[in-house]
């Protein structure tokens, strides 16, 4: 996962086409010269040369260990991919093989573009569970990595101005990181943490729900996957939005920064609430003074957003045995651990981190992220009223940020959550 994050909105084309019941016949059965079945492969890494390098290496193995197929890819940049998918499902042309951003993937296996995963179980057990997609309690695909979130802070600043610097099993409380923020305030910070809010799209409900969740509320209520009432607009989102509105309001953050993390490589800032794909340029820039803090506890638990890309089949692939067998050798934890250093994603493998240069538990630079993903990751609600789900949190959120009242802002959000998944009978939840 990169800071740029793509847009979910084309899952709105998804579910329109699904509606108007076009189908897809997809990629596949053809031929090389020498009689192997060519499965093809789409991934979104064509501005990736680091991923992409992975990728080649793989497909490269796996062609010469066996006979029978040959993988053969086709990179698009990450901005285009998904109405590219889109595209090709409305055409009945979708590759084989195609890689996918974890949130998306309910919608495109509600419309019928992946079939289930049905790789061996020995290789999914293994994986963080936010590598795993699910959806109706199947598998549908499976991903090599995670991301996550974390505050970079300097453990010079946080000594000088007496503030206790948190841990897994003790991180700050709520009023304790209010107390931080207010102090360093007073320490001539004029913005204490770079919360990132000068973002978009994704990086909003990625960033941002986690925090709702640890007051107790939620996107939607996951029980039943059909309505967001009372979890994004009941006690505890108000008491979430009321908070994050004051965090702008109080000037201990703001919105007019620039994406990524430099205000505080550059001392501007005392805390970045930020990703691990900036942590090696921090651990360079800052040293040994860098500390790689977990998100405070805000009432239940820390949480921090779930799901990376992942890789399915799409429903029309002509030889998906072919494509399983190609996965399940991709999901050796030499490529895993590989990925994870040339990328700086969190391995989906205990062994893979163990690998890893950079996760390893002996003297892995970014060790915390890994921790942070196993303890409180949390996936974004497995359902293909994500899309939608998605863009009206981050309206409301910038709404509140911007000084709207937090229960109108949060009733709207929820009805039109709500009004989406009732015109579409629900999606078919179980």
């Amino acid at each position: 996962m990169k800071k740029s994050f793509i847009p979910l909105a084309a899952t709105g084309v998804v579910a329109a086409l699904a509606l108007t019941g076009c189908g897809q016949a997809g990629q596949g059965g053809a031929t090389t010269e020498d009689g192997r079945t060519v499965l093809t492969m789409w991934t979104h890494s064509a501005g990736n040369p680091a991923e992409l390098a992975v990728y080649q290496q793989i497909i490269s193995d796996y062609n010469a260990s066996q006979d029978k197929y040959e993988v053969k890819t086709e990179s698009f940049p990450q901005g285009a991919y998904n109405d590219a998918i889109v595209a090709a499902a409305a055409s009945g042309d979708l590759p084989c093989l195609l890689d996918l951003d974890g949130p998306i993937m309910p919608n495109w296996a509600w419309a019928n573009y992946l079939q289930p995963l049905n790789i061996s179980s020995d290789i999914t057990d293994k994986l963080l569970p936010t590598a795993v997609g699910k959806y109706n309690d199947e598998i549908y695909s499976a991903g090599y990595w995670d991301a996550a979130l974390g505050i970079f802070a300097r453990k010079s600043v946080l000594d000088a101005n007496g503030i206790r610097i948190p841990t897994i099993e003790q991180p700050w409380t709520a009023d304790e990181f209010d107390a931080a923020l207010a102090t360093l305030k007073a320490a001539g910070y004029d913005t204490p943490i770079d919360l990132g809010a000068e973002d978009k799209g994704e990086w909003w409900p990625y960033a941002y729900s986690p925090f709702l969740q640890s007051f107790g509320g939620d996107l939607i209520d996951r029980d039943t996957m059909l309505s967001a009432d009372g979890a994004l607009n009941g006690p505890d989102a108000v008491k979430w939005g009321t908070w994050f509105q004051d965090l702008f309001k109080k000037g201990y953050a703001n919105s007019g920064g620039t994406v990524g993390n430099q205000e505080f490589v550059d001392g501007k800032v005392a805390l970045s609430y930020t990703g691990v794909w900036n942590g090696l340029a921090s651990v360079d820039a800052v040293g040994d003074d860098l500390l790689i803090l977990p998100p405070p506890d805000l009432g239940n638990g820390p949480k921090i957003g779930g799901g990376s890309w992942q890789w399915g089949i799409s429903a029309s692939c002509s030889d998906p045995e072919g494509a399983r067998e190609y996965l399940e050798f991709s999901f050796d934890d030499k490529y895993i651990a590989q990925f994870a250093d040339e990328q700086l994603v969190i391995p989906a493998t205990e062994a893979a981190t163990e690998a890893s240069k950079y996760f390893n538990s002996t003297d892995g630079a970014l060790r915390p992220f890994a921790e942070f993903s196993k303890e409180y990751a949390v996936l974004r609600p497995e359902t293909p009223a994500y899309a939608v789900i998605s863009t009206t949190f981050e309206t409301a959120a910038k709404d509140i940020m911007n000084g709207a009242d937090v229960q109108s802002a949060l009733d709207a959000a929820v009805t039109e959550i709500d009004t989406n998944i009732e015109s579409n009978d629900g999606y078919g939840a179980k």
